[in-house]
Formats: C-alpha cells, structure tokens, sequence
C-alpha cells in the first residue's frame, strides 16, 4: 500500500477558495488531480454526486470529500 494519497480537487478557474487550497497543496508537495468545473460539465457533476453540494472546491483525499478550503480536515484526511 502506498502512502502517498490520492487527491482530486475539482475546481474553475475564478474561484480564490480553490486556488487557496491548491497552493496548500503545492506548499505541502501533495500531488494531485485538477478537474475544471468549468472545463467539462461531468466533472460538477462528478462533484456534486460526490459531496451532495454545488460549492467548490471539492476536495476527495482517499475517499473523504471535503467542501471548501477546510484546513484541519484536509490535513487529517492527508494524514489518515
């Protein structure tokens, strides 16, 4: 099993909250998988079959979705 976890955040391009939470990402050297809302219709749907919501970002780290730039539940999810 690896420990580097899998990350997708789903994102657009206007949105401060999501480029927030890419940086936290970049800082910490986590890898992950940008999807565009805006970019391609299925992936809002992607992230609102996901998370139950319309907001973004949506982060999914090994399962756990996370709505907004929530730090403390992105490091434990990154840390579980």
């Amino acid at each position: 099993m690896s420990d580097t976890p899998n990350v997708t955040i789903y994102s657009a391009e206007w949105c401060g909250f999501c480029h927030a939470a890419k940086q936290y990402l970049d800082r910490a050297g986590i890898k992950y998988t940008e999807r565009d809302v805006d970019e391609k219709r299925e992936y809002a749907e992607e992230a609102m079959q996901k998370s139950g919501q319309t907001g973004i970002p949506v982060l999914d780290i090994n399962g756990t979705i996370i709505v907004g730039f929530d730090r403390p539940r992105i490091d434990a999810a990154l840390a579980a």
